[in-house]
């Protein structure tokens, strides 16, 4: 299932949203020559994107670190973590987790100790393994979710906006319209609320990993993923939440 050679661009996106560390700054021109070679980002979204690495380039790493950490730990509506955006029971949650993390494991790929399989960042390092066709359709499962986040990224008018849409232009996947109004319906809060922020964490913890749940041998993995699994990232939650909770545990290290 893996691929003999790594898809760079997903690299390069992967540490796009990862939290903000020295090695970021100093690897940029490494990055566009990455993404020069492989030339899978659409001339419109790559000129976008070239914006944001001259910013990286310029700026301050603190200043970096504080912007990442207001954007997408300190709201649930820009969370990275693709399953705070869906079917919001947390066993539901848990469950799809398990069979990420089991996507993950069957294709070779190795997390660290505390990242959580739905991190966006991890998902597209799993898509730097893939050959790329697989990758586009896996990327393509939640891309109504990377839809609304750049939407609410622009709106905030954030640098991050062009990482979003170049990840969605790669995947070119057809948004279902209903799935993408489901999320954007979600009402924002304001991230400085934290009495609020701190209400969402008293929901009901999530358990996943080795032997937190059923699955065996008869949860091969076809294509991408399973067709639980692919559900599980393509339907938008329902039942939509006015509180604004910090991204789950493990966004930022």
């Amino acid at each position: 299932m893996g691929n003999s050679k790594s898809i760079l661009t997903f690299k390069v996106l992967s540490a796009l949203l990862s939290y903000p560390e020295a090695e970021l700054i100093k690897a940029v021109p490494e990055m566009r020559r990455a993404l020069d070679r492989e030339r899978l980002i659409p001339a419109p979204q790559r000129v976008a994107l070239d914006g944001f690495l001259d910013e990286i380039e310029a700026s301050d790493l603190y200043d970096l670190q504080e912007r990442y950490v207001q954007l997408f730990d300190r709201s649930r509506t820009l969370s990275l973590h693709i399953f705070e955006h869906v079917h919001g029971e947390s066993r539901d949650r848990g469950q799809a987790m398990i069979d990420l993390g089991a996507v993950y494991q069957q294709g070779g790929l190795a997390m660290r100790p505390g990242e959580l399989p739905d991190f966006l960042p991890l998902l597209l390092e799993y898509c730097s393994t893939l050959p790329l066709e697989a990758a586009r359709e896996f990327l393509g499962q939640p891309a109504h979710i990377l839809a609304a986040l750049a939407e609410r990224l622009r709106k905030r008018e954030s640098s991050y906006e062009p990482v979003l849409r170049a990840i969605g232009a790669i995947a070119d996947a057809e948004l279902r319209q209903a799935d993408l109004d489901a999320i954007m319906s979600e009402e924002e809060a304001d991230p400085n609320d934290f009495a609020a922020l701190d209400a969402a964490w008293e929901e009901e913890a999530v358990s996943f990993g080795p032997g937190a749940s059923g699955l065996g041998a008869q949860s091969a993995i076809g294509g991408c993923g399973t067709d639980a699994l692919a559900a599980r990232m393509r339907h938008a939650k329902r039942a939509v939440s006015t509180a604004d909770n910090p991204s789950s545990p493990g966004a930022a290290s």
